[in-house]
Order: C-alpha cells, then structure tokens, then sequence
C-alpha cells in the first residue's frame, strides 16, 4: 500500500516533550489517520481508518486503554 500524503502533522497535547510523542495527521482526500513518533518521523506511519482512529481515542477517554 501505497503511503497517503499527509501535509498537515500535529502534535499530541498529551505529549510533554519526554519519551512518548505521537503527531497525528490526515489525509485528504483519502479517509485515512496517520501517526507517527515524533522522535523518529522517518520510523514509519500507523495508518488508521477514521472509525478505528475514534473507537482508539473514545477507548482512551473512556478510561479503557491506559496512556500511561
């Protein structure tokens, strides 16, 4: 699979700097989420559906997953 371009990269407000930075950013006009380690961009893209990127962030606040 071809890698989508994504030109629009944000840093997760979770991310403090230390260890652990995640970017995210989207793809238009494929419906596509990418994320990324902030340390290590050319390390490779996480490429998730919309629906499965939601169901990750809802798994989070619902305190389902930990981010610890």
């Amino acid at each position: 699979m071809t890698e989508p371009n994504i030109t629009t990269w944000r840093k997760s407000t979770k991310s403090s700097g230390g260890a652990n930075c995640v970017e995210v950013g989207h793809a238009v006009p494929v419906a596509v989420v990418g994320v990324r380690d902030t340390k290590d961009r050319a390390g490779g893209t996480i490429l998730l559906s919309p629906a499965t990127w939601r169901v990750f962030i809802d798994g989070i606040k619902d305190g389902g997953l930990s981010v610890s």
